[in-house]
């Protein structure tokens, strides 16, 4: 058949859309745009309202046949059918079944340990390798719908992870989970145990190791740095803090101070200068006060975060934050305005940096529009050329608000 895949999402979405081209493509099938398909496989993400209202669109536009996987066919099954009844469902712990449930006509909603690095995939892009490491998290974040999604952490073996870093032939390699900090803690293993062995390889590559919450850091920070001074570690880490209210945090049910996550920071910092800090931000939250929500505007302000992802708090189905007192909508909006604003500023600054100096730049991305790279703190560059998978030295001579130049 034909078959076309639309994926919405994180980095472990995209790699599950890799892993559903290469099983189909095995099986015989075709991997084609919407416009030829005789299927439409939709990869969904449910994280935020928005993203899942993207989603039922498309679901209601689609005339084809369609098959539903990713975080919304494993929380909102219900949802699926009220939009499309005959959408066939797929669990993403599943995928290993999706040449089955199109075969068979028939949904494969029942929740495995299901080992992803096992399964074969077409990597989108020749030039980045992304390898998922586990699946769930140990947390109950008061607002997540994705842990009724994806359940309780089951972490990969590392043996498994170890191969398939030695096996890869990409330069740049991501380590993806839901929270990579929670490695290993349902098995006698760690992240920094798992790094060490990764980096026992020799071989040449860089690693992007994916968001870590910041209680997990906590008990292994040391460590942790010691690790990122291996020149193949991008000096990127992306550590969420949410709230900068502690009371706010407690609500969230999140597991860590205010103080913690600045002491985190202020480390990492004093040892590896360059590090570029990546942290998530809810404006509105419920209950939020004014003076709640400028502790977090003064958090921000004060460790100027190189990237900062921002959400409007959106009440998740599910969750026990959406049974609480909700901000209202201007009130979030404003919140969210203002924050973007002072970030503007700071991202810019931070950019800014880098004018002048000298960088090694891995290209790992041409598209219409430019061909782009990473430096060793993981900043985009812009390059005046460039071919995929090629290492350059350049120097800075422009800082935008999301790149530099």
């Amino acid at each position: 058949m034909n078959i076309s895949i639309e994926t919405y999402g994180c980095s472990a979405n995209v790699n599950n859309s890799e892993i559903i081209e290469g099983i189909l493509s095995k099986a015989g099938h075709r991997i084609v745009e919407e416009k030829g398909a005789d299927f439409v496989v939709i990869n969904t993400c449910t994280v935020k309202g928005p993203t899942e209202n993207r989603i039922i669109k498309r679901m209601q536009d689609i005339k084809k046949p369609i098959i539903v996987t990713g975080c919304m066919a494993d929380a909102q099954p219900e949802l699926i059918r009220k939009i499309r009844e005959n959408a066939i469902l797929v669990s993403l712990t599943n995928l290993k079944s999706i040449n089955k449930a199109i075969e068979e006509q028939k949904d494969f909603l029942e929740r495995n340990k299901e080992i992803k690095l096992e399964l074969p995939k077409k990597s989108k892009n020749s030039a980045i390798e992304i390898i998922q490491i586990a699946e769930g998290c140990v947390g109950n974040c008061s607002f997540c719908i994705t842990k009724i999604a994806k359940g309780d952490l089951f972490s990969y073996p590392e043996k498994q992870i170890v191969e398939a870093v030695r096996k890869s032939s990409a330069y740049e390699i991501w380590l993806t989970s839901q929270d990579c900090g929670a490695y290993g803690i349902d098995r006698d293993s760690s992240l920094p145990k798992l790094l060490k062995q990764i980096l026992a390889l020799k071989k040449d590559f860089r690693l992007r190791i994916g968001m870590m919450n910041p209680n997990h850091v906590l008990h292994f920070l040391d460590e942790l740095i010691e690790l990122y001074k291996d020149k193949r570690v991008f000096k990127f880490l992306h550590l969420p803090v949410q709230s900068g209210n502690d009371e706010i945090l407690k609500n969230m049910n999140r597991r860590y101070s205010v103080e913690d996550f600045k002491g985190i920071v202020a480390k990492l910092r004093k040892e590896i200068p360059d590090i570029h800090i990546s942290t998530d931000i809810i404006a509105g939250f419920p209950g939020e006060t004014d003076k709640q929500f400028n502790d977090s505007y003064d958090l921000i302000k004060e460790i100027s975060p190189d990237t900062l992802n921002i959400s409007k708090f959106w009440p998740r189905p599910k969750t026990s934050a959406a049974k609480m007192k909700q901000v209202d909508a201007v009130t979030r909006n404003e919140r969210s305005r203002k924050i973007k604003e002072l970030h503007r500023k700071i991202s810019r600054k931070q950019n800014e940096k880098w004018l002048g100096r000298e960088c090694e730049v891995y290209v790992d991305e041409i598209r219409e529009g430019g061909i782009f790279g990473r430096n060793e703190s993981y900043k985009q560059v812009v390059l005046k050329k460039g071919g995929l998978g090629e290492k350059v030295k350049v120097r800075i001579r422009e800082a935008g608000m999301n790149y530099i130049k």
